[in-house]
């Protein structure tokens, strides 16, 4: 038997804990830091690494990292110096979400197809040549920004806007401190997620995010207020292309420039007249997708990511997958990616469903009480036969969960249903 340490207290560490709880093998789940849902949490920061690498070894843990900001801080290669079996990509390995701009210059000296782009960190150079091209662009900052460093500009004077705000303003503090201006291509948005173990890379199930805040893909962008998987816009051919000129490509090109790439490898495409363009890479299970597809994956995943660490995925059957289809609607406090209160109690969590799970995010234990904790509180999850079903399903559950500011999208899998 094995204990598992998974590192992290968003809805794709709940859904991930959840998940590995399933094998036989796996004798307790460990979260840390965690939230208000999840089991057995252990009160030590994503950031302290000795501590957890302690934990983990004093326990021995099979440790799992969830979000970002560990992975490029470099805790897999501080766990494999001490001997201790870790899940997730090096720090060299993480510059590929860590800095954007590593990321777009990789992918332009590898002719992995991504949109042109050049890189500042003056914002009178900056814009100048906003003003020059004759194009639309979208302004990202080079660091970690919580899913927030990506200004989608529908004009000259928005441009601007989002170069001030990062160059001058430092809203996202040396995260902005340069930033990538890339020519905006309009298409449709999805996510390919892979599991790699530095050889090849085996695709998980297809799935696609909603990123603004409000119905209609309006308002600014979050860290995503809903997903569903399987995606219907990924079909055969889409997927051969994106897994054969991308991820296949992507893991090799790392390979001869030195890097093993062991982990999620997360592509955020853009498809446009039937070609994929990366529009940025992560490094780890997207949230809120990682809920909707662990939640249709029929394998083992613990046995997966042991294959991903241990480099034996080739000799691994293909992932195998329940032909239903799952949504993932995020439960937001009013005021997100701003501003919003926190400490309300949150009722009707008590309740079991036949098709669906609550995966918990921003919550956190009060006493006998749960109450919220972030911007992203809840990923309710549906399953269903159809896509639309799942969405009913999913939609069933919100309205039986209440807190005083609550927040939701009303259209989350509905541009799915548009493509059928």
């Amino acid at each position: 038997m094995v204990n598992v340490l998974v590192i992290g207290s968003g809805g794709r560490e709940h859904a991930i804990g959840w998940k590995l709880s399933q094998n036989d093998s796996v004798d307790r789940v460990f979260h840390a830091p965690g939230n208000g849902g999840t089991p057995n949490n252990i009160q030590i920061p994503v950031d302290n690494l000795d501590e957890l690498a302690k934990f983990a070894s004093e326990n021995d843990c099979f440790t799992v990292v969830g979000p970002e900001a560990p992975l490029a801080m470099g805790i897999v290669d501080f766990f494999n110096e001490k001997d201790l079996k870790i899940f997730g990509p090096t720090k060299k390995a993480a510059q590929l979400e860590s800095s954007k701009i590593w990321a777009k210059q990789f992918l332009k000296r590898n002719n992995i197809p991504t949109a042109a782009f050049e890189v500042f960190d003056d914002p009178i150079k900056a814009k100048e040549y906003v003003s020059q091209v004759g194009y639309n662009v979208v302004i990202k900052a080079d660091g970690l920004a919580a899913g927030k460093g990506v200004i989608v500009c529908n004009n000259k004077t928005e441009a601007e806007k989002s170069i001030d705000m990062m160059l001058v303003d430092k809203k996202f503090g040396n995260a902005g401190s340069k930033i990538i201006i890339e020519e905006r291509i309009d298409g449709i948005e999805a996510s390919y997620i892979a599991l790699s173990d530095g050889k090849i890379g085996i695709p998980m199930a297809t799935s696609q995010d909603h990123k603004r805040v409000f119905d209609n893909d309006e308002g600014p962008n979050t860290g995503g207020m809903g997903a569903y998987s399987p995606t219907p816009i990924m079909d055969k051919g889409i997927s051969q292309k994106i897994q054969e000129k991308i991820i296949d490509k992507t893991i090799s090109s790392l390979k001869d420039e030195g890097i093993t790439f062991k982990g999620f490898l997360y592509a955020g495409i853009m498809l446009k007249d039937g070609e994929p363009y990366v529009l940025e890479y992560n490094v780890r299970m997207g949230d809120p997708e990682c809920q909707p597809i662990l939640m249709r994956m029929d394998s083992d995943l613990f046995e997966y990511l042991m294959g991903s660490v241990n480099g034996t995925l080739e000799s691994m059957r293909p992932i195998s997958w329940k032909n239903k289809s799952a949504v993932c609607i995020v439960l937001a406090s009013k005021g997100y990616p701003e501003s919003y209160p926190k400490g309300d109690e949150i009722f009707g969590l008590e309740q079991v469903f036949d098709n669906g799970f609550i995966f918990h995010a921003g919550t956190k234990k009060q006493d006998t009480k749960i109450v919220t904790n972030g911007g992203r509180v809840l990923g309710v999850t549906g399953l269903g036969d159809t896509l639309e079903s799942a969405i009913n399903h999913a939609y069933d559950i919100t309205e039986k969960i209440s807190w005083e500011n609550k927040y939701l999208r009303t259209d989350i899998g509905k541009k799915g249903l548009s493509y059928l």
